[in-house]
């Protein structure tokens, strides 16, 4: 049988993240300390273990079928490149970011001026946009201290919390855009390799929609249950069970977390009494 392998980042937060991702989706890595590939103990299934700027290479050359990885790099590196599903961790933006000295009033007051970065694509394309050049100073890292050091007037970096922009003072002026960990997969796979994919991919669909809902359960009045049916978002129908207590029913569902006090605000003002609500392990449709 043919082995799936995946590319994730060798080490940091993006890398934790994606070797959660795959145990929520039921896949043991038998993986040590300084591994730089692992299998799976239960899935056909191989980790390779890479420096995140080379991700986009190995799926391009089709060394591996799939990766973690984050948007920005894909932009940066291999637009072609076809994502199949956004994860919704490592969330981040890239920035313009200046001294805070600096007196900004629109991009036209970067116009000329040296800017530091680790994506001279994603920023040449950005300002070409507005028909401006900028004098780009490509660095692989601490990217951050350019101003400070005389390097550069103004910067273009990853900003997550702007903890880091805060110490080096200096301030975010534009969003050039907005990334997240994706799945990518290489334009070389194999039809059987694929299956592999596909079901891959459900495993994690499954998982980022129980992280992204909650179970709720209540006590309804009978006479309520068509109002609360009409708050309340399903797959399909309400579940509705017969309480001991004549004229109660038990009414369950699924909401989704990101809107969940205001729906249970409503359930209280419609007559739910008792609610309780529970974290979802898995959820397949």
């Amino acid at each position: 049988m043919s082995t799936l392998k995946i590319a994730i980042q060798k080490s940091g937060r993006l890398n934790e993240d994606s070797i959660q991702i795959l145990r929520d989706c039921g896949i043991s890595i038998n993986n040590g300390n300084d591994q730089l590939k692992a299998e799976a103990s239960n899935f056909p299934l191989e980790v390779l273990y890479l420096r995140n700027s080379d991700i986009p290479q190995y799926l391009i050359d089709g060394v591996v079928d799939l990766a973690i990885v984050g948007d920005n790099l894909l932009v940066e590196k291999a637009k072609h490149i076809e994502v199949i599903q956004k994860l919704g961790f490592s969330k981040c933006k890239v920035s313009v970011a200046v001294p805070k000295t600096f007196e900004y009033n629109s991009i036209q007051d970067l116009a000329g001026l040296r800017i530091a970065t680790s994506y001279p694509n994603t920023v040449t394309e950005y300002f070409n946009s507005f028909g401006l050049t900028v004098d780009i100073h490509q660095i692989s890292g601490s990217v951050e201290i350019a101003p400070n050091i005389g390097l550069a007037d103004a910067i273009v970096d990853i900003v997550s919390s702007g903890s880091t922009l805060f110490k080096n003072n200096l301030k975010e002026v534009e969003v050039i855009l907005k990334s997240e960990a994706v799945l990518a997969v290489s334009p070389k796979v194999s039809p059987e390799i694929q299956k592999h994919i596909d079901t891959l991919k459900f495993r994690i669909q499954s998982v980022l929609r129980a992280r992204n809902s909650k179970y709720i359960l209540m006590n309804v009045p009978n006479d309520k249950i068509e109002a609360i049916g009409k708050i309340l978002p399903v797959l399909r129908s309400l579940t509705v069970l017969p309480l001991a207590q004549e004229g109660w029913s038990s009414v369950h569902s699924v909401i989704d977390k990101d809107t969940f006090w205001d729906v249970i605000d409503q359930l209280k003002e419609a007559g739910a009494e008792g609610i309780l609500v529970c974290p979802i392990e898995k959820m397949v449709l």
